[in-house]
């Protein structure tokens, strides 16, 4: 390969990608001309280069066309795969299965025999190891997640891992074992791991720091490293297959030129070898992505090392980028691959054109200059890949990088070379154990004094600028040193004057949060924040609630409108955060002590009133979604109406409780059928309803009698389920504006209009 392609090469293959995934009609057809018309002129160049982009593209097509298809929802399929990895939750198993064969049970329905890899659910699995192949029936759903602004984003995760559906080991008929995993080199170095005389702490970091096994990690590994900023020490990355690499060619020159004293330097042999010990360590390590991703990076750098006809930093970079994107197009969506290459790229900046440290000192300087320099633009693109920020991992890395790299990781693969010898491999891992044992604790020591911080979402973006042009400023050769400190004093105050806008005087901020079948809704005021029911909490224990917000939250009021899982399920999680007062029907159980809600209870914060219309003072003798505190709040002329699950009968009493007109209704019980009847719709006449209801929920939610009885009433319909999470701005001089996490075609350019689409399984 020419030198002067490896910039094209990477170009090529990022076009591919994004040709691929948005796909514009007549794709091919335009294609196909480009190709003639290049083979026409023999630009053969630019025709290997275009093979390039569609090699990609097609990659993503693919993966696209592999999604399960919707008709198969709720449909028994025959699945036969092999067992990539287990992660077991007390009575659930995780699965991640790696597809061999799928057919629907049903041959009227259609085919699934596209698909590639799924994740499923297996409660009360019998043992389950890697590499295993199993036949299974399953029930499969496409890939999908709640949609908050600023929190994980599970939809995009199962994209970029290539996982095209969801779903769970049906019971009946039993799920059978085809045949037990093969001989792994891995899997046995980690059975023999758990045979040691260690320590549970060793065994987990020397796993995931040698091994690439991050997996047996515990969550508050992952915690402490998070918030230490030092979560790239335990991915198998660059450093890890480097060191390795490394170490195999110091040894095999050492050999060469004790055999070869006056030919060594010209020895071919020890950097072919470095080269196939790098790939072999990558196997090892599960040649997941991150791992494929640093061999090849350590590959192109022995390459550029080795001076042999080699690339510059430049050229070597742009070629690394393009392998691995050709090797795996679908890393363009992990934060990992930019946060590798953008810390390459600072690197070459750094060092290009400057002198080579010499001596101990020399070297020790230019480490503590390199991690200084690395510090902010590291963070930036973290906080823009995870809107998570440790203030510690300046420090942290600072002494945490050197300890693993010269220190720890020698001594583990150290420790894995002497394993055959009686005390000597023991004796390195002791050693391992006990100053990894230091390094937790002195990262738990800058962590506690740093805590992790989580910026508002608006924060995100400028902040995550700022740090990087910060970075920039110093590493950037050839800039005056005028320059960079006249900089600092302006970049530095703007950093620290960033703040989060607040809804102002007489404005209310309404956020429907998306959290699958139940109902989440923040009110927020300039100086008043409430939160009406806190969303479900489901069978593995899991609470979205505690996905919305880092903790130490502040809620002046928390209103939970009924005792059932799906409106008061997040109450647990609520404890990481500070609650002025909750309130719930009377005779109800959430697990928290609560002022009753009653009608007639009325307050006023920052200019919006709000006011309880139902339950009455005596209400026991109704059903538990009868006794829904129904809550009215009122922006100026602007009027919110939340119903809780409330029936028709109760609907009808309230009428005579609502002041008119309603700018905006909840629709009562997701959508049901049992609520917003015909008298409550024409009554309240209102401008917009939102339905909080899951994607796909097993109730049919909402209607379609209810989605029809709101449309001939004129209403714009929202649904957290397929619009996401929904946010209303009241503003008393402007009206209401509202924004949607999702965009929907039909919200542009619909035939019904800008209010259509309301998912109705009726």
């Amino acid at each position: 390969m020419r030198l002067g392609m490896a910039m094209p090469l990477a170009v090529a293959a990022l076009l591919g990608v994004a040709v691929g995934y948005w796909a514009p009609p007549g794709l091919l057809e335009a294609g196909a001309l480009v190709l003639l018309w290049l083979l026409g002129r023999e630009q053969w160049r630019a025709l290997g280069l275009c093979a390039v982009m569609a090699f990609s593209a097609s990659q993503i097509l693919l993966a696209k066309g592999a999604v399960l298809p919707e008709g198969l929802l709720q449909a028994d399929l025959a699945l036969e795969g092999t067992i990539e990895s287990v992660e077991h939750e007390e009575q659930l198993s995780r699965l991640m299965v790696r597809v061999i064969s799928c057919a629907p049970l049903d041959p009227a329905r259609l085919p699934c025999d596209d698909l590639q890899r799924v994740r499923l659910s297996f409660y009360a699995a019998p043992a389950i190891a890697v590499g295993e192949r199993w036949a299974m029936t399953v029930r499969l759903r496409p890939p999908a997640g709640f949609a908050n602004p600023g929190t994980f984003d599970y939809s995009a995760w199962l994209w970029r891992e290539g996982i095209q559906a969801t779903g769970y080991v049906r019971s009946e008929p039993g799920a059978e074992r085809l045949s037990v995993a093969g001989w792994s080199l891995r899997e046995q170095a980690l059975d023999y791991l758990v045979g040691q005389p260690l320590s549970p702490l060793t065994q987990r970091w020397l796993a995931a720091l040698t091994l690439g096994a991050g997996d047996r990690l515990e969550q508050e590994d992952w915690d402490l490293l998070n918030a230490s900023g030092t979560t790239h020490l335990v991915v198998i990355s660059g450093l890890h297959v480097g060191l390795v690499a490394t170490f195999v060619l110091f040894v095999l020159r050492g050999i060469a030129r004790l055999f070869t004293p006056g030919q060594w330097r010209m020895a071919v042999w020890p950097w072919w070898a470095a080269g196939a010990a790098a790939v072999g360590y990558a196997w090892l390590a599960g040649l997941q992505p991150p791992a494929m991703r640093a061999m090849i990076m350590t590959l192109v750098g022995l390459w550029v090392a080795s001076g042999r006809h080699a690339p510059g930093p430049w050229q070597a970079w742009w070629l690394a980028l393009g392998l691995v994107v050709l090797m795996d197009p679908l890393s363009v969506w992990r934060p990992g691959l930019w946060l590798s290459f953008i810390a390459v790229l600072l690197l070459i900046l750094i060092w290009q054109r400057r002198p080579r440290p010499q001596g101990l000192l020399g070297w020790s300087s230019g480490l503590v200059r390199t991690q200084l320099l690395l510090a902010p633009l590291m963070a930036g693109a973290v906080l823009l890949a995870f809107a998570r920020l440790a203030p510690s991992a300046p420090l942290a890395n600072l002494v945490a990088v050197p300890l693993v790299s010269v220190i720890l990781v020698p001594l583990g693969l150290l420790g894995w070379l002497l394993s055959p010898i009686p005390y000597l491999g023991a004796f390195s891992w002791q050693l391992f154990g006990d100053i990894t044992t230091l390094l937790v604790g002195f990262l738990e020591v800058t962590t506690d004094w740093l805590p992790l911080w989580w910026p508002l979402p608006e924060l995100v973006l400028p902040l995550a600028l700022l740090l990087g042009l910060v970075s920039l400023l110093w590493a950037l050769p050839g800039l005056s040193a005028a320059l960079r400190v006249g900089a600092m004093f302006l970049l530095v105050p703007a950093m620290l004057t960033l703040t989060p806008s607040r809804p102002g005087a007489e404005t209310l901020e309404v956020n429907f949060h998306d959290v699958g079948q139940g109902q989440l809704i923040e009110l927020r005021s300039a100086n008043y924040r409430l939160l009406y029911d806190t969303g479900p909490r489901f069978t593995s224990g899991f609470m979205p609630l505690g996905m919305l917000w880092p903790q130490g939250q502040r809620f002046d009021d928390v209103l939970v409108s009924h005792a059932d899982l799906d409106h008061a399920g997040g109450v647990p999680a609520l404890g990481e955060h500070d609650v002025g007062r909750f309130l719930a029907p009377a005779g109800d159980s959430i697990g928290v002590p609560f002022e009753p809600c009653r009608r007639g209870q009325e307050w006023k914060r920052d200019g919006v009133v709000y006011r309880v219309l139902w339950p009455p003072q005596e209400s026991m003798e109704l059903s538990s979604n009868d006794r829904s505190c129904v809550l009215e709040v009122t922006v100026g002329s602007e009027r919110l109406l939340i119903t809780g699950d409330v029936s028709r009968e109760v609907e009808r009493r309230l009428l005579l409780e609502v002041t008119l007109p309603v700018t905006l209704l909840v629709a009562g019980h997701h959508g049901s059928q049992t609520s917003s009847g015909p008298q409550l719709v024409q009554t309240l006449l209102p401008q917009y309803v939102l339905y909080s209801a899951g994607r796909r929920n097993a109730y049919g939610h909402p209607h379609a009698d209810v989605v029809r009885r709101f449309r001939h009433a004129g209403s714009c319909q929202w649904s957290t389920a397929l619009d996401g999470a929904v946010t209303f701005h009241f503003v008393e001089s402007e009206g209401v504006t509202l924004h949607a996490a999702r965009r929907q075609p039909w919200r542009r350019d619909g035939v019904d209009g800008t209010c259509v689409g309301v998912e109705s399984r009726q």
